[in-house]
């Protein structure tokens, strides 16, 4: 495996400090409001790293945190008459369900910085007393000129970032690169206790705090947005070296921005399209589909319509796995030898590891995804149909590149689907095709149509062919 480490700004074996198992942490959202799509590329990227990482083999323990203190929370608490913590935790159940929504699985661990309090007065004491931190009135920040490697991340020059930085009214730092690691409370605001008095933590000191919690020191992965290397990530390096004096992270990952008429797209500016809105007019997999089709560390540019394309090729992936459970139980055992499919098949099966490898190339994964959809419909028509060696093949093939890529849910993979949804049961959903075949028959498009959409409505697609109609959930 090779994976583009932005340390290094080159692709490098992965090796991870413990053989066969990975130690990942990815920063989560600021819970102030609801996601938009540039957090969800983020957050489904590297749950596809990470559902890749367990195909491949490795134990993977997986870390998100959730920024739960903040000026932005303060601030929009205050506008909403809520609590900070309150707000907060609405914001974390509803990114909850739009996660597994769009299927992202649960990290093994989402700590809160609420619920971390302790360990990060210990983090800013040990940067005190090694002296890479100085208190001020209340206020407590990091010395960026004690740490000579600082801006090593990002490839930026201290000398650069100093003349172009200033000290704002009000702040008390020694130098204007210095941030804050400790805030002094406001009056009224919400704060905890502390060695130099109440408030609350900087930004930064959060996620070094966690991390090192969780997972130690050189933890294998740490990922998040390219908006994030500096100075966030940048200033994580300096907080967690400072204080342990060993490197923090073997491979940084950043994934690219979403673009909306070839700008960022960003609160800050205005153009986003929050997650469940969108997810609300399309599939929740056509979207998931759109946020993989290009690799992750490029720009991602979104504009609706390109999710109407993504839906229907979203049909025929649905379309591929109910024709193969049918045809599977309709084949032949394999004769001797080895059919010409079963080839394909283990050439796919090579190339989506090879693209994989290769800095988890999604496009290219998809690409070969499609391919075996294309394929599962042209054998279907062949006659007679190829043996059931290369549908179990392609059974294996189906759910192994669903398994990483993660569009449907594995509760969805059942050729014999069972009731899902309340009292709809199969043979329910049976009859109900028998009533509208009969309509059909009788040119009744007006009840013909309406079974459809009343299905539809209850997550029952049909697709209609010359032989029969098939059906399968969203």
């Amino acid at each position: 495996m090779q994976v583009y480490n932005t340390l290094s700004r080159r692709k490098e074996p992965f090796i991870p400090r413990e053989p066969g198992r990975v130690r990942m942490y990815v920063c989560g959202p600021t819970t102030y409001n609801f996601i938009h799509l540039g957090n969800a590329r983020a957050l489904v990227v590297f749950d596809t790293i990470r559902r890749y990482l367990e195909y491949r083999g490795f134990r993977v323990f997986f870390v998100q945190n959730f920024t739960d203190i903040d000026d932005k929370i303060i601030k929009r608490a205050a506008e909403e008459g809520m609590d900070p913590q309150q707000l907060a935790l609405k914001y974390i159940e509803a990114y909850f369900e739009d996660a597994d929504r769009i299927n992202i699985r649960r990290a093994d661990v989402h700590p809160r910085v609420s619920d971390h309090i302790p360990e990060i007065i210990d983090l800013i004491s040990t940067l005190l007393k090694q002296g890479f931190a100085y208190e001020v009135q209340g206020n407590v920040y990091f010395a960026v000129k004690q740490f000579p490697s600082y801006g090593k991340l990002s490839g930026r020059d201290i000398n650069e970032l100093r003349a172009g930085a200033r000290v704002e009214p009000g702040e008390d730092k020694r130098d204007p690169l210095d941030f804050a690691l400790w805030k002094r409370a406001k009056p009224g605001e919400h704060s905890w206790p502390s060695p130099w008095g109440e408030g609350r933590p900087g930004w930064h000191i959060e996620c070094s705090a966690m991390a090192l919690k969780y997972l130690g020191t050189e933890i294998d992965i740490h990922g998040g947005g390219s908006d994030l290397i500096f100075p966030h990530h940048e200033n994580e390096i300096a907080q967690a070296e400072a204080a342990t004096g060993r490197p923090f992270v073997r491979y940084w990952l950043h994934n690219g921005f979403i673009t909306f008429k070839e700008e960022k797209m960003s609160k800050s500016l205005g153009n986003v399209f929050l997650l469940r809105e969108v997810m609300d007019v399309y599939p929740p997999p056509a979207v998931r589909l759109f946020l993989l089709s290009t690799h992750y560390r490029n720009p991602l540019a979104y504009d609706p319509e390109y999710l109407q394309g993504f839906t229907r090729a979203l049909d025929r992936l649905r379309s591929s796995w109910r024709l193969l459970s049918e045809l599977l139980s309709r084949a032949e055992e394999a004769p001797a030898g080895t059919p010409e499919e079963l080839r394909h098949l283990g050439s796919w099966e090579q190339q989506f590891t090879e693209a994989m490898d290769d800095d988890f190339n999604t496009a290219r994964a998809l690409a070969l995804f499609f391919d075996l959809a294309h394929s599962i419909h042209s054998w279907g028509e062949l006659r007679p149909l190829p043996p059931a060696e290369v549908w179990r093949k392609a059974l294996s093939l189906w759910i192994a590149y669903n398994r990483v890529l993660g569009l449907f849910p594995e509760r969805r993979w059942l050729p014999v689907v069972e009731a899902e949804r309340g009292e709809l049961t199969q043979e329910l959903v049976e009859l109900l095709l028998e009533i509208r075949q009969a309509a059909r028959q009788r040119r009744d498009w007006q009840t013909a149509d309406f079974i459809r959409n009343r299905l539809g409505e209850l997550g029952v697609m049909l697709e209609d062919t010359p032989d029969k109609t098939r059906w399968y959930w969203k």
